[in-house]
């Protein structure tokens, strides 16, 4: 494991909705000090799980100067800023630099499908349109096209390219990136149920979702594994395996707000075209709950 200024916790955090589906800011910033006080290094705001294509840039931009104004400076703001367009993305870059974010997620573009080179000089163009550290995010099964890691280490000579969330699954990616990038470079999960094996591969952490409801379970398994007790750490990975998995039996972040709901949190419904699970993945998601022992009657994050 390679420890990270940046922390080895960031929660992706869902975006909180009110009964009419408009942005609740309140339960948003709520919901934020909630996770910070479980034990989250940092918070990713209108990424893939707050449901980002959605939102509206007013949107994107008030959550994140909201959030990073109830938070200690210690807590880091990460805010999504990236898209199939590299024009748009670096405009709403500069926007959320300007909103206080501390540093900027960028997905690799979707639907359009560039090239190894497009990828380059998409990333290329934000981080140098940027003061920020960014963090690359590689997840093809998403975005149909995936960051090879020859891209990625040639991203990595750029001083502010700074992590990567890899999504990508394939582990032998990861380790080509962890064995030649330069050392002040980090590798994140993208992945809950493959965080333990890339932190054995050297990686520094998770940017979950799962945390959501279990960050103190997270964060104590990466603890474990950083003090050398690894028994300890694969009994809780695999504690909480059957959770990292039901959070995604179907698309994310409908499962995660699902299973909020079931556990007393109130986040709010889902922007179409999301759409909440059936009955069969409701129930699923309800026995791993029951299993933890995570379900409650329902509250609200509101204080």
């Amino acid at each position: 494991m390679k420890p990270s200024p940046y922390g080895s916790l960031i929660v992706a955090m869902v975006t909180p909705f009110d009964d009419e589906l408009e942005v609740d800011y309140r339960a948003a910033v709520s919901l934020a000090k909630q996770l910070v006080s479980q034990g989250a290094d940092g918070i990713l705001i209108s990424g893939t799980t707050g449901e980002s294509p959605t939102l509206t840039v007013e949107e994107k931009i008030r959550l994140v100067s909201e959030v990073r104004q109830a938070l200690e400076p210690s807590v880091m703001v990460w805010a999504g800023a990236s898209s199939y367009d590299t024009a748009a993305s670096v405009r709403l870059a500069r926007a959320v630099e300007a909103a206080g974010a501390d540093g900027i997620l960028a997905v690799t573009p979707y639907y359009n499908k560039p090239s190894q080179e497009g990828l380059y000089w998409h990333f290329r163009a934000i981080a140098e349109e940027v003061s920020l550290p960014v963090m690359l995010y590689n997840v093809p099964s998403r975005t149909a096209v995936n960051m090879l890691p020859d891209t990625v280490l040639r991203l990595t000579e750029l001083e502010n390219v700074v992590a990567i969330k890899e999504a990508s699954g394939i582990l032998d990616q990861t380790s080509a990136i962890l064995k030649h990038c330069r050392e002040d470079f980090y590798v994140y999960s993208g992945d809950d149920s493959l965080t333990l094996p890339i932190l054995a591969l050297g990686g520094s952490g998770v940017v979950s979702v799962a945390a959501h409801l279990v960050a103190p379970d997270i964060k104590n398994m990466i603890n474990f594994y950083a003090e050398g007790k690894i028994q300890e750490a694969r009994e809780v990975h695999y504690k909480l395996f059957d959770l990292f998995k039901v959070l995604f039996i179907t698309t994310n972040p409908a499962p995660v707000k699902t299973a909020l709901e079931m556990a007393g949190v109130e986040v709010g419904g889902l922007r179409l075209p999301l759409y909440p699970p059936g009955p069969e993945h409701k129930q699923a998601i309800y026995k791993v709950l029951e299993q933890l022992n995570l379900q409650k009657p329902k509250t609200t994050c509101l204080p």
